[in-house]
């Protein structure tokens, strides 16, 4: 029996289902499609939680609404009152059939036509391509990565904190950093909280971050952001091995999380993803300058992976690789040399398939106080700008390990993208700081 005019359930359309049958509901959305047949208007609404078709008929509502929604142009505010019907012939097998439309924002030429656009227009108008159902899955995507993230954390006794974003000193290197003035001071854009988490485990044991990191990279290349979404993590007690453990149990429990629950999102996106279960292959450095030089890649001992270096080695693999202990000059000074073989350093990358690279970096930190010193110092640093670090080896310092992990080149794999950009909402790149 239906329920009264003046009593519609308040509701959003992924929750609408079966039960709904035959209620009366109030939709609040956009306009998304809109076509007419002889006596009868069809518009796919959409709200942010999903599509569903409403069915206006003449005389079913008064005329002057009726010609309002003829009339209305794609991506149009509304809000819309009718009875849930099974249709077959509707997407997802139910339809509203209108009693009530009022028009909230009108739209008129809209700028996102049907016809094919080119990259620059769209990322131009990023702030209304959002709205296009396949970015929203994608960020949908995202939003469950984090989530799944959290809880993995959270089973894992670690602890979330949010450090500085305005910093003094170079953790990844000086030559990707953003310079800012600072109250006559010079300060710098966060490269990583990683430092901070140190800090923070000598109090909580175990810390992670997600927030923004910044790198002034000119890289034009598909992995690339100058401001991307850094997962860290830091552990007290944890050596290089355990570190490599946490890290295949942290990636295989987001993906599977996000293949369970967006099933329709990847749906969407027309993706199969068989998510990654541990344990993960490891290789040494020396194994993937081997496998990178067996295929062509002119690479030698003694340089850091390459973009065409780490596509070879990851083409080998169904599964991520974790490549361990690259030589001390390619890592930064935090990384505690290999005490079996000093010139090489306690570190791992993971190398993603699917040409996506390097997600995840990592490694055990130097915990000696005389041993970092020495560090920065052949590294070319200043001591000075690195006291307060030094104090955490002053101090009851431990064995640890952490790593940064890049959200949106594990969003850019789940989701089968072709370039980063696509995994977040506005992006950042060398050439582009608009909108």
């Amino acid at each position: 029996m239906t329920a009264k005019l003046s009593q519609p359930v308040d509701t959003r359309i992924a929750k609408i289902d079966s039960s709904f049958e035959g209620k009366l509901v109030r939709l609040r959305g956009w306009v998304y499609k809109r076509r007419d047949i002889g006596g009868a208007a069809f518009i796919i609404l959409r709200d942010g939680s999903g599509l569903i078709q409403v069915a206006f008929k003449r005389g079913s509502l008064p005329p002057e609404q009726y010609e309002t929604v003829r009339r209305v142009g794609l991506e149009s505010s509304c809000e819309v009152t009718g009875v849930v019907k099974s249709d077959p012939r509707a997407p997802g097998g139910l339809e509203v059939h209108a009693v009530s439309f009022r028009l909230v924002g009108d739209c008129k030429d809209y700028p996102i036509a049907k016809k094919k656009h080119g990259v620059e227009f769209l990322l131009d108008h990023r702030h209304l391509w959002i709205r296009s159902p396949k970015v929203a899955a994608v960020l949908r995507v995202r939003a469950e990565l984090l989530k799944a993230a959290r809880e993995w954390f959270e089973a894992h006794d670690y602890i979330e904190v949010t450090a500085p974003s305005i910093v003094t000193a170079a953790v990844e290197g000086g030559a990707t950093l953003f310079e800012l003035e600072y109250f006559g001071r010079k300060a710098y854009l966060t490269q990583s909280s990683q430092f901070y988490l140190e800090a923070a485990i000598f109090s909580l044991g175990r810390a992670y971050t997600i927030q923004p990191s910044f790198r002034a990279e000119k890289s034009r290349t598909r992995r690339h952001l100058t401001e991307f979404t850094h997962m860290e993590g830091e552990a007290a007690f944890m050596d290089l091995n355990q570190l490599m453990i946490e890290l295949e149990d942290l990636v295989s429990y987001m993906c599977r999380e996000v293949v369970e629950r967006r099933k329709r999102e990847l749906e969407e996106l027309g993706r199969r993803f068989t998510p990654p279960e541990p344990p993960f292959p490891r290789i040494s450095y020396d194994e993937a300058i081997e496998i990178a030089q067996s295929k062509g890649v002119p690479i030698e001992w003694g340089e850091d992976l390459s973009t065409e270096s780490e596509r070879a080695v990851s083409s080998e693999f169904e599964k991520p690789v974790l490549v361990h202990r690259y030589p001390r000059e390619v890592k930064a000074f935090y990384h505690k040399p290999d005490p079996e073989n000093p010139k090489v350093v306690l570190c791992t990358d993971m190398l993603a398939p699917e040409d996506t690279g390097e997600i995840i970096g990592g490694g055990q930190r130097i915990h000696d106080y005389q041993e970092l010193v020495k560090r920065i110092e052949e590294c070319g640093l200043d001591v000075e700008d690195y006291e307060w670090y030094l104090d955490l080896r002053r101090y009851g310092s431990v064995p640890h390990s952490g790593f940064g992990l890049g959200v949106e080149r594990v969003v850019k794999w789940i989701c089968g993208l072709s370039h980063v950009r696509e995994a977040t909402l506005i992006p950042r790149t060398p050439v582009r700081v608009y909108p």
